[in-house]
């Protein structure tokens, strides 16, 4: 370990129908849930030319995970541990989480989203915009992660719908 510590401060909080973690969509992609992302007063002249994006990615802290782990097992299927490095699991160093969201609207400073899979109250650390020509690899390799294993997440994440 290098030691090496840095501070970082929320620039808003998520607002979910979710505060219950078993009961929260597992990933985004799969969420019909709406939310909004309170942005904070100082940080909203950041929200200047975002209206124009279809999707953005949010940068999170998971703030209800229990711990910090180098190795847990999938959410779905974990009948094996993995490196946390080689999962997207909430109990990792720093506890950071990224989504990547459907912008609905901007209001103010209310920015209204759609694919949440985000806890009520979690803090957003920052907010980038999703742009296809660079954040869509063709021809990227899925690991460990199984069609099968994304499909039992789409089942379960489907079972979360909330309207």
């Amino acid at each position: 370990m290098s030691g090496t510590e840095y501070s970082c401060r929320a620039i808003g909080v998520a607002r979910t129908p979710f505060t219950d973690p078993a009961a929260t969509p597992i990933q985004a992609a799969f969420s019909a849930a709406r939310g909004t992302v309170e942005v904070h007063p100082g940080f909203r002249d950041g929200l200047s030319a975002l209206a124009g994006f279809s999707h953005l990615i949010l940068i999170y802290r998971f703030h209800h995970a229990a711990g910090e782990e180098l190795t847990e097992r999938p959410l779905i299927d974990g009948a094996k541990a993995h490196g946390i490095f080689a999962t997207r699991h909430f109990n990792r160093p720093n506890m950071l989480g990224i989504s990547v969201v459907r912008l609905a609207g901007i209001d103010g400073g209310t920015i209204a989203i759609e694919g949440v899979d985000l806890l009520d109250g979690t803090p957003i650390l920052d907010i980038k915009p999703y742009i296809p020509a660079f954040d869509c690899i063709g021809g990227a390799s899925s690991g460990w992660v199984t069609p099968q294993h994304v499909e039992r997440i789409k089942q379960q994440s489907a079972s979360f719908r909330v309207e």
